[in-house]
């Protein structure tokens, strides 16, 4: 935030500086915390479409879908107790970030990642050998507090390791993660599915034990970033961390602009007081409507419930597993797409490029779908009209995972100043995880009563958010994150909650007309 920038059609100011081998294997390790939350996100649904599971947990849900074959496809699992298995980890997470937000601010980023991971794996624990419901959700909402303690980090630490430059090819790991957590997870549930036992789907949940393994050890050996160093009065080490990132000992004019943003969030002593003041209104709002947003694409509808749902409207049960796994694989490679491009083409054009994508396919499956069950949920779905049913949600998840998908968790991860940043995460994930929640909560339900709808539903929302990036999001791409104020300065429409005393800028030289920064990053 303090300290001279030119923002021009480059980006930003570029400090010395080159990624080196020991920034990108600290930034492969620190986006294994991805994996906890992606694993968790593709094996409640696989879980939840086994028999065995249902039987032991949810006898009524069981009987329901085996009982009457011409019940209403639609409601066949609805079941507010069956949710709230999947559910609950997320109003957990919720309350965990903000505990998480102190702990990360005080401690370090590292060992919030460690809490975030030693959580998980007791919660995997009592998942696997759960005897009964509660057992089994109180195990889940120990996942939830990992969850919690992992999103609010690990975004965070990455955008602060990262050259600006590349910042948002090294974030994007982190959703990069999620996806291989979730691919993992829908391989898993094709191969304990077929467990003739039944004791399947707690392997299923007892494995969620490895990626927690993975980043509890990782988090021991990691060095926390020089902005957590300097913030907790580390000046010396922070220099040396900022030289060994940067592989550069010219590292002057970055660390004299990190020292001047830590002095002046030592100025805040409440950030939760101070980020609702009018000059971090910009900021705010995105870190509020972007998670929200993120929500409400439906891309958990698909993540959630992909076995479900693709039971739901007439694939069988392997067929309905092979499913998820094929949307699993879209998800990982389309997310690469991102991890080359955000640096490249910017956030908005990935933002309005994958919105425009997932309504269209949204508008299409809900009509073949209208079109085979209609209002009454009764109908049956052919090979080749499931394949086109698959296609399009394929092609729906490819546009989340280049787009929403990353970006939802790097552009509120990069835009706060150091004086609220870990307030600012913590917003952003609780927001994340209560409307993840009610989702989750809410489909099954919406489904039997929208119907079809449901994915008109979500078009629509995706409509509303891909305007909203449109007039009121700028381009954040190579922008220094302590600089990020004057792409704020210069929008059209935030730059008059910014006053030019908010704006604090050091010897560097500094483009300057009529007070604003010569910027194209709106």
């Amino acid at each position: 935030m303090a300290g001279g920038v030119i923002v021009n059609t480059g980006g930003g100011k570029e400090y010395p500086g080159k990624l080196t081998l020991f920034v990108f294997i600290t930034c492969v390790v620190a986006a294994t915390g991805g994996l906890i939350f992606g694993y968790d996100i593709g094996i409640s649904g696989g879980v939840t479409s086994m028999n065995p599971f249902l039987k032991k947990f949810f006898p009524e849900v069981f009987r329901k879908k085996e009982g009457d074959k011409s019940t209403n496809q639609y409601c066949k699992f609805d079941s507010q107790l069956l949710t709230t298995f999947t559910s609950s980890l997320y109003l957990a997470a919720l309350v965990a970030s903000f505990f998480a937000s102190t702990v990360t601010r005080v401690f370090g980023r590292k060992w919030s990642m460690l809490c975030g991971g030693l959580t998980f794996l007791v919660g995997a624990a009592l998942n696997g050998a759960a005897q009964d419901v509660l057992m089994l959700i109180l195990g889940r909402i120990l996942l939830g507090i990992g969850v919690g303690f992992a999103n609010q980090s690990v975004p965070v630490y990455l955008s602060e390791m990262a050259p600006a430059k590349l910042r948002g090819m090294l974030n994007i790991g982190f959703q990069l993660m999620i996806t291989v957590g979730i691919l993992a997870a829908s391989l898993i549930n094709y191969g304990t599915a077929k467990i003739k036992a039944g004791w399947g789907w707690r392997v299923s949940l007892a494995l969620a034990a490895v990626p927690a393994v993975i980043i509890t050890v990782g988090s021991v050996f990691l060095p926390d970033t020089p902005n957590s160093l300097i913030e907790r009065g580390y000046p010396e080490e922070a220099q040396h961390m900022l030289r060994r990132i940067r592989g550069t000992d010219d590292i002057h004019d970055e660390y004299r602009d990190l020292v001047a943003a830590s002095e002046e969030s030592k100025l805040v002593r409440h950030p939760w007081a101070n980020i609702v003041k009018r000059k971090y209104r910009p900021q705010l709002t995105m870190a509020i409507l972007i998670p929200f947003f993120q929500q409400l694409t439906g891309i958990n509808v698909i993540m959630f419930y992909a076995p479900v749902l693709f039971q739901t409207i007439g694939f069988g049960s392997n067929a309905s597993l092979m499913s998820a796994v094929i949307t699993g694989l879209v998800n990982v490679f389309a997310t690469f797409v991102s991890i080359f491009t955000a640096d490249k083409l910017g956030r908005r054009k990935l933002f309005l490029e994958g919105g425009a994508q997932m309504i269209v396919c949204q508008i299409i499956v809900g009509t073949l779908i209208a079109i085979k069950f209609g209002t009454s949920g009764e109908g049956h779905l052919s090979k080749t009209y499931s394949s086109f049913v698959v296609l399009f949600i394929c092609i729906y998840v490819a546009g989340f995972a280049w787009s929403w998908g990353p970006l939802g968790w790097l552009v509120p991860s990069e835009i706060f100043p150091l004086e609220i940043r870990s307030a600012g995460q913590s917003i952003n994930v609780s927001v994340n995880m209560f409307f993840t929640f009610v989702i989750a909560q809410a489909f099954l339900t919406m489904l039997c009563h929208m119907k079809f709808g449901l994915f008109y539903f979500f078009g629509g929302w995706v409509l509303i958010m891909t305007i909203f990036i449109y007039l009121f999001l700028p381009e954040t791409k190579n922008v220094p994150i302590e600089e990020m104020i004057l792409v704020w300065r210069s929008h059209w429409f935030w730059g008059k909650f910014i006053a030019d005393e908010d704006v604090h800028v050091g010897k560097a030289e500094t483009e300057m007309s009529n007070g604003k920064p010569k910027s194209d990053a709106i």
